[in-house]
């Protein structure tokens, strides 16, 4: 099966310029092509999976990627799918995050010389003569076509601000720099950029006379339409230090039933045969796709050891198995203790669950442990010597942590 073939079967594309010209480009391993990743946060999302895993496959079907930093364009901020602007960042703080960009993706990239590039459209944004812009690439764009567009949708109905308008010409010189420069003839992107996208085609053909082509990802979401692994104040980070190996594990291990082999077939690279055989499984079987779904993508992000390590601690929840890999919270005994607590404060105050009501659920229902024997009444006091040795909490599909007193 070729590439093209295989994206489609996995159910990876959304929409594109030309097919036809575009299925031959990939397929022959010619495409230079790019994505585009703006420098939000200090840390790329499980949302992000679906770009990443897509430069991926197609690097390995000999086509040459280009990750472009956003590091001028973060400083517009993109409206697509928002209610409300960005929040605005420093030059400092967008050049942090570009760098804990680019150590997170050479996990899935292959960069070097002849291989995937790395660029930063700071280089040149940041360089344009304002007047000169306009007289150079605002005659290519028409407002009324701007305003119908999708990306600044959401944006207008709470008013949507000149700097952001700007954000679709800011993105389509991208594309028309890269083109021109580079030799990037293809842009991919989520199906919220299809605006955006056209627009950068549509400037490469007015100003150089040349055909660019443009497709999009289908976006990562639920049965119930939300964008998984990307959930504002609730992101799924890939970094270790912000969702641990796993928290990371956890969260695909407790996707839904109607979820887990879309996101088997989308997201990871096990043979098509090989899911196809798992879509027919039902019931309990869920459970070993989703155990498979973690497994596979916590090993792509955090390596083999990392993901062989939740794997055991996660199974540990619904067993008396060890809790040794399972997060700790570390907390010193004047910090928690001022005399003795119930075991309920003991689990609030301590932060591994956030009300009493939830801390009697997980005692009644045999989810805590004090030195691998359940707690099982509520009113037992605890002082610091009964919990030198470690308390753990293992309740149901959540992630609960174990508790150590430094």
């Amino acid at each position: 099966m070729k590439i093209y073939d295989e994206l489609v079967a996995r159910g990876l594309i959304a929409q594109v310029t030309n097919e036809e010209e575009i299925k031959n480009m990939i397929n022959e391993g010619k495409a230079t092509f790019y994505i585009g990743f703006d420098c939000t946060a200090d840390s790329l999302t499980a949302g992000h999976f679906m770009a990443l895993t897509l430069m991926k496959r197609l690097q390995m079907a000999g086509n040459k990627p280009i990750a472009l930093i956003g590091g001028g364009t973060t400083m517009i901020g993109d409206p697509s799918g928002r209610t409300d602007m960005r929040k605005m960042l420093t030059i400092e703080d967008i050049q942090h995050n570009a760098d804990c960009f680019k150590r997170q993706m050479e996990k899935f990239i292959e960069f070097g010389e002849d291989k995937a590039m790395m660029i930063n459209n700071a280089d040149w944004l940041l360089k344009l003569n304002y007047v000169e812009l306009l007289r150079e690439v605002g005659a290519c764009f028409s407002v009324n076509n701007m305003l119908r567009a999708d990306c600044y949708k959401q944006r207008m109905e709470k008013g949507l601000s000149f700097l952001e308008f700007n954000y679709m010409i800011m993105q389509s010189y991208d594309f028309y720099h890269l083109f021109k420069n580079f030799g990037c003839n293809m842009q991919f992107g989520g199906d919220d950029q299809w605006s955006n996208m056209l627009g950068g085609t549509e400037l490469i053909r007015k100003k150089l006379g040349k055909d660019a082509h443009c497709m999009t990802i289908t976006l990562l979401t639920d049965s119930q339409g939300k964008k998984m692994g990307k959930t504002a104040g609730n992101a799924v980070w890939l970094d270790p230090n912000k969702t641990s190996p796993f928290d990371f594990y956890q969260y695909w291990r407790n996707v839904n039933d109607a979820d887990v082999m879309k996101c088997i077939r989308m997201l990871t690279f096990l043979p098509l045969e090989q899911i196809d055989e798992m879509a027919k499984w039902e019931g309990s079987q869920l459970n070993r796709a989703k155990e498979i779904l973690a497994y596979e993508l916590t090993k792509l992000v955090h390596g083999e050891e990392e993901a062989l390590k939740a794997e055991v601690a996660a199974k540990a929840i619904f067993t008396a198995g060890s809790d040794e890999n399972m997060p700790a919270v570390e907390i010193t005994e004047a910090d928690l203790f001022n005399g003795s607590l119930d075991i309920m404060g003991v689990l609030v105050k301590a932060g591994l669950v956030p009300s009493r009501s939830e801390a009697r659920r997980a005692v009644e229902q045999g989810g805590v442990s004090v030195d691998g024997e359940k707690v099982t009444d509520i009113k037992t006091v605890y002082t610091p010597d009964r919990l030198k040795t470690g308390l753990a909490v293992r309740r149901g599909k959540k992630s609960y942590k174990k508790l150590i007193l430094k």
